[in-house]
């Protein structure tokens, strides 16, 4: 894609957006959700449990490497195009130079300090109603919407789920009213990692001027959100790659007819990004060498591993395991009883029945309080049942056999290799 075809700051709010939607999108849809509550974890219409922590850890990992990946190809694109304190304190910059635009405009007869103060008042009153809808947004992630917005509507400060909604709306508020931008210079770690994982073919804005031909308008300085002057250096650790000083310098030179000086290059001495289109697509890409390689592979392996541990997932968990604190039972019938705990985790969203069976034990039977058992979605009963034969002669004292259990409405089949214990007497 040619350079002189792309309006960074176009392209960029565009991201902005759809970054905002899906922010929005995903706690209400369950895409990406920690329930807290109820200890579950929801990924793209897939309800974990917490004692599936290693799908929850796969993810997790996946999520992180692929946020060094963007950090070895592309440096700090994510912090100008992804990043949700960027999105939101350049919204809120936006907002404030709005409101004293409009305040110009519509009250041109108050002195200007009068106008300062009402666009100051209507700034802060409209800050202070969207941290209350981002708070909402951000708890959702970790409490059921439905729950949270009854929590919201009875002012609820003495639950966890109240105070931490309360204490996310302060921080917010402050964050986006005080704090913005600050805080990507001064607290966010990210730049000084992106600084450790970068290297000579990381994507980056530098300033090239070679003949000197910089006429010194200062508009890639004004245009800065970070208020940086690019021509220093590309390693500046508040630059976020935006590419705002790329499009100011563009528009400037091209009333010169003349190319701008800065540009996205692949590393401090690479080509300009779109140049060298002869080569290969996964060059001109950024895939240029071997750590590249080697992240997407880590990347690769973990979304492997995601995408098999999901899809070998049941949505039905059944265990079963023997209970040795009796050995064996005799009855009053006769028979030889040995008694079985069971564990059945409903995942799924509908209601489910277990029977228990089994294989190679003659003579046996099944004994239990429900047969086959019930469990409601999202549910999980424990329980025991028995199982008996009759006292026939035999010399081992352990016999082998199966138990099967089928699950329906699925009508998924379970194995579990048992040993059935009984006295033993002489033939």
């Amino acid at each position: 894609m040619a350079k002189a075809t792309v309006n960074w700051h176009r392209l960029r709010k565009r991201i902005h957006l759809f970054c905002f939607l899906v922010f929005l999108a995903l706690p209400f849809f369950n895409l990406v959700r920690f329930d807290l509550p109820r200890q579950r974890f929801y990924f793209f219409g897939h309800e974990l449990w917490i004692s599936e922590f290693g799908i929850v850890f796969l993810t997790l990992m996946f999520l992180l490497f692929v946020l060094v990946a963007l950090s070895v190809f592309y440096g700090r694109i994510y912090c100008g195009y992804l990043c949700p304190q960027m999105i939101f304190s350049e919204a809120s910059h936006a907002l404030e130079a709005r409101l004293r635009r409009w305040t110009g405009k519509k009250l041109i007869s108050w002195n200007p300090k009068r106008r300062a103060l009402a666009a100051g008042a209507l700034f802060h009153i409209l800050v202070g109603a969207a941290s209350i809808a981002l708070a909402f947004v951000f708890i959702a992630y970790f409490v059921e919407p439905r729950d949270l917005f009854h929590r919201l509507l009875s002012f609820d400060i003495q639950t966890a789920g109240g105070i931490s909604g309360a204490a996310v709306t302060l921080v917010t508020y402050l964050d986006f009213s005080l704090l913005r931008l600050r805080f990507c210079a001064t607290v966010c770690p990210y730049g000084y990692l992106q600084g450790m994982l970068a290297d000579g073919n990381t994507l980056l804005v530098q300033y090239r001027d070679a003949a000197h031909g910089c006429i010194e308008c200062k508009k890639c300085v004004r245009v800065c959100p970070m208020g940086i002057d690019i021509r220093k250096s590309p390693f500046q650790i508040e630059c976020v790659h935006c590419g705002e000083c790329i499009d100011a310098c563009d528009e400037i030179m091209a009333k010169l007819k003349k190319p701008g000086f800065v540009h996205y290059t692949w590393g401090e001495h690479g080509e300009r990004l779109g140049e060298l289109r002869e080569r290969s697509w996964f060059y001109r890409m950024g895939i240029r060498d071997a750590k590249r390689v080697i992240v997407l592979a880590i990347v690769a392996i973990y979304a492997g591993g995601l995408f098999t541990a999901i899809a070998m997932r049941r949505d039905v968990l059944v265990r079963v395991s023997p209970d040795r604190s009796t050995l064996y039972r005799i009855g009053a019938d006769g028979r030889v009883y040995n008694t079985f705990r069971y564990s059945i985790a409903n995942r799924a969203h509908q209601a489910a029945a277990v029977t228990f069976s089994f294989r190679q034990l003659p003579g046996g039977m099944v004994s239990a309080a429900s047969n086959p058992v019930s469990v409601p979605a999202g549910q999980s009963v424990q329980g025991e049942f028995q199982i008996s034969t009759t006292r026939a002669h035999r010399a081992d004292l352990v016999t082998h056999f199966t138990i099967v259990t089928t699950t329906a409405p699925s009508q998924t089949v379970d194995n579990f290799p048992m040993t059935f214990i009984a006295p033993t007497e002489a033939p």
